[in-house]
């Protein structure tokens, strides 16, 4: 398969180049010299002949000739949604238009919010070439703000992208992160094939990649600092630094431990399940007012999810450190975590005697192991009782236990992993 260069190396290593297909979105923060990523992709288009279609709602022609100076001959195609829009026909945009359009391909729309002649147009541009295509959108916030609807500027978006994808076009899709709500940048994500936010903290700019569909390289999805030189050259550089708060592994360690699916939770804090998923694998940080949904709904401060816990990690995990903490209580017995990540979890459960519950345990429904470490507890299994003894195992594949019960006259241990 063909790859195409963004025009930076630093990026074309980070995500294996572009691939024909590719709808790539930029979700920006201000002050991160994104209009350098796409300056630095139009260059590498203008030295391989490949024709350019700029859809700009965000910026004038003139402006357009000025930074894009050395790329402009008969392959630079402009579909001017600006003099009409944002522009309101100032006369400051339309001097010398015509003679400009004499000398680049121009096609200015009178009503720029009417997204059926944008379609039309860009159905007009590609009339007239017969080579691929590589495409800018420079703001989805622009669009947006202009026709005042965010299921139109999606609508759009759902009918374009898989439309490029076909077609084995490129394009960029430029939106700030902040004018959009969660779901709109969901169901962007949950459509396109490439996903790549750029934000600042503190003095230090960050790439990291939030969806990269067609590689299995997964080091993009980790923050990278990348500095801009004077001479507007990238340097993308790799940062080992973990998160300081692992805020999705606490939610998603407290979502399994109240049995909440991350559909359920997606539904209750008007989410899709995909964007929980990301958030839990911090792929994503959510929205203050996200985040502060998801602890109502999971019974938990926001405090407890903020506060760092640095723990280094260790071969050998002693029971007698387990048992001194906190318990979640599920009915009369008593749970412990020994240890939750992204491929299991182990909890030690506590049943004081002549006990039973009716609840199931924090686990997944795909695999459980249960050992009984001390007592006798008996079970529930579709419909029929099993007596485990210490040292049975419990092995369970699909099916979650109805009731667990500790008959004996002391408490009753189990150990249960699952992934």
């Amino acid at each position: 398969m063909e790859k195409i260069s963004s025009g930076i190396k630093g990026l074309d290593n980070l995500i294996d180049f572009i691939y024909p297909g590719d709808n790539v979105v930029w979700e920006v923060n201000s002050g991160t010299s994104y209009e350098i990523f796409i300056k630095k992709f139009i260059e590498a288009s203008y030295f391989n002949s490949k024709d350019i279609v700029y859809v700009s709602f965000n910026k004038s022609v003139q402006t357009l000739l000025k930074e894009f100076n050395n790329c402009i001959n008969d392959k630079f195609h402009i579909i001017d949604c600006f003099t009409s829009g944002k522009g309101k026909n100032d006369a400051t945009f339309l001097r010398d238009y015509e003679e400009i359009s004499k000398r680049i391909d121009i096609i200015r729309l009178s009503d720029p919010s009417n997204l059926d002649k944008l379609t039309d147009a860009i159905s007009k541009v590609e009339c007239k070439i017969s080579s691929q295509i590589y495409y800018i959108f420079d703001s989805l916030t622009g669009m947006q703000n202009l026709i005042k609807d965010e299921s139109y500027t999606y609508s759009f978006f759902t009918y374009m992208c898989p439309r490029l994808f076909d077609l084995d076009s490129v394009a960029y899709w430029i939106l700030d992160k902040d004018a959009h709500s969660q779901n709109f940048k969901a169901n962007i994500r949950h459509i396109t094939q490439v996903v790549l936010e750029l934000y600042r903290r503190k003095n230090n700019l960050y790439i990291k990649a939030l969806k990269l569909s067609r590689r299995k390289n997964r080091d993009a999805f980790k923050p990278h600092i990348y500095e801009i030189t004077d001479s507007e050259e990238i340097q993308i550089k790799t940062t080992d630094q973990i998160p300081a708060l692992d805020i999705g592994s606490k939610l998603r360690e407290i979502r399994i431990l109240k049995n909440i699916s991350q559909k359920e939770l997606a539904e209750k804090v008007n989410l899709t399940p995909g964007f929980i998923s990301q958030i839990e694998n911090n792929q994503i940080v959510p929205s203050i007012i996200s985040f502060i949904q998801i602890c109502e709904v999971l019974g938990v401060r926001a405090s407890e999810i903020l506060t760092e816990n640095r723990i280094e990690e260790k071969p050998v995990i002693k029971k007698q450190d387990i048992l001194c903490k906190l318990p979640h209580k599920i009915s009369f017995a008593e749970v412990y975590k020994v240890l939750s990540d992204e491929k299991f979890q182990a909890y030690i459960v506590v049943m004081p005697p002549n006990s039973s519950v009716k609840e199931h345990f924090p686990i997944k429904k795909e695999l459980m192991f249960a050992f009984i470490t001390k007592g006798e507890i008996s079970v529930t299994l579709n419909g029929f009782t099993y007596n485990l003894q210490e040292g049975d195992f419990l092995y369970i594949k699909k099916s979650m236990p109805e009731k667990w019960y500790n008959k004996g006259g002391e408490k009753a241990e189990l150990l249960i992993i699952s992934r």
